[in-house]
């Protein structure tokens, strides 16, 4: 009897531990592949009962920074789910730290789910300003006790490495780490729409978004490569205090200016983020470059005038000497609101200023405009 009541007590632990194994179930589900086709930092899994996101880690792509399991709303839970946040969808109402996916899901059709947005006054495009969303305060420091009494149902928000986000992780509302930011090709970032498509109930539209400007993107680039016209160097951006910040070389802007026929002057830093340089560094790398772009955002617009004021050195850039200074005042133009998510004409954008005869002249004023002199 001892024998059997060992055994027995063997044979109950041994089902234990796999009921626990099996209602843990493996991170994504067996069926299917995974969707997304350009993005890095994003696995994209469905079946017929759910899917299973997985967000990378941007800075330590061997590790999951967050995974989520999609179930809609009106089909009953499955017996058994992956690990991950469980969000029941469409999501009805979603609050955005920032201004780049409220436009897509203004874009996509789904403005009507999305609640409110922080940093409303930051907000350039008409389309989005139109939407009247709540303004829920700073991105920084977001008005926690209002959205908790609004019940969102999820925040769009914006991983930084090493770093949490603060009240917002403890006031247990989901939180959707948007990292499309850190992708390293323009169709990786836009292919998130397909997760967040998802998440607001417009699968096939989001789908379809993709796939056209897959192929309008790619049908620029092989433009470009057939031309052969020389690659113009490109020098990004200008200090900010002490410091010169760059996208890395490993960057989706790195791959963009590539994909437009630039030499990009700062591709030898490594990184898909933003790269910190010091100003003797960029000064001596930028110094021979033909194209000189800065994005900015400032209540005026930028003149040659006010940059060379800003530092004298930028003379001796042969860029400032020529002229060949562009800028993009994103407190004027919805830079933010409108490209991100369309890499298609994002591309057209920088063609038009590499390699203007390749491209037809925009119907709108061109996000890029060269600087004047006062």
């Amino acid at each position: 009897m001892p024998i059997l009541s060992a055994l027995l007590r063997s044979t109950f632990g041994l089902v234990l531990l796999l009921s626990v194994l099996v209602g843990c179930a493996p991170t994504v589900p067996h069926e299917g592949s995974n969707l997304m086709k350009h993005a890095r930092r994003l696995t994209l899994f469905e079946t017929d009962s759910m899917v299973v996101a997985t967000v990378r880690n941007p800075w330590d792509t061997t590790a999951v920074l967050q995974q989520y399991v999609l179930v809609p709303r009106d089909r009953p839970l499955p017996r058994v789910l992956p690990k991950g946040i469980l969000l029941r969808t469409p999501l009805r109402r979603t609050v955005m730290q920032s201004s780049v996916h409220a436009a897509l899901a203004e874009h996509l059709g789904t403005a009507r789910r999305v609640q409110g947005i922080c940093d409303a006054r930051f907000v350039v495009s008409e389309r989005v300003k139109s939407l009247r969303l709540t303004d829920y305060g700073s991105s920084m420091q977001p008005d926690v006790e209002r959205l908790v009494v609004d019940s969102a149902d999820a925040i769009f928000v914006s991983p930084f490495e090493n770093a949490g986000h603060g009240a917002l992780d403890r006031i247990g509302i989901p939180l959707i780490e948007c990292a499309d930011y850190m992708e390293t090709t323009p169709l990786g970032r836009a292919e998130w729409m397909r997760f967040y498509g998802r998440l607001w109930g417009c699968a096939e539209r989001a789908d379809s978004l993709m796939a056209a400007e897959t192929e309008q993107y790619e049908s620029l680039c092989r433009k470009v490569a057939a031309a052969r016209e020389t690659a113009p160097t490109l020098l990004i951006d200008r200090k900010e205090g002490a410091t010169w910040y760059v996208p890395g070389g490993d960057s989706y802007l790195a791959t963009l200016y590539r994909d437009a026929g630039a030499r990009y002057v700062f591709a030898a830093h490594r990184g898909a983020g933003s790269v910190a340089l010091d100003v003797e560094t960029a000064l001596a790398e930028g110094r021979d470059a033909d194209l000189w772009v800065i994005k900015y955002g400032a209540p005026s617009d930028l003149t040659l005038t006010a940059l060379a004021a800003d530092n004298a050195a930028y003379r001796q850039f042969r860029a400032f000497r020529k002229g060949h200074v562009m800028g993009c005042n994103t407190l004027h133009r919805p830079y933010y609101e409108e490209l991100p998510f369309a890499p298609s004409r994002l591309l057209a954008e920088w063609v038009r200023l590499l390699h203007p005869t390749l491209v037809p002249s925009p119907v709108a004023e061109p996000f890029f405009t060269p600087l004047r002199e006062r």
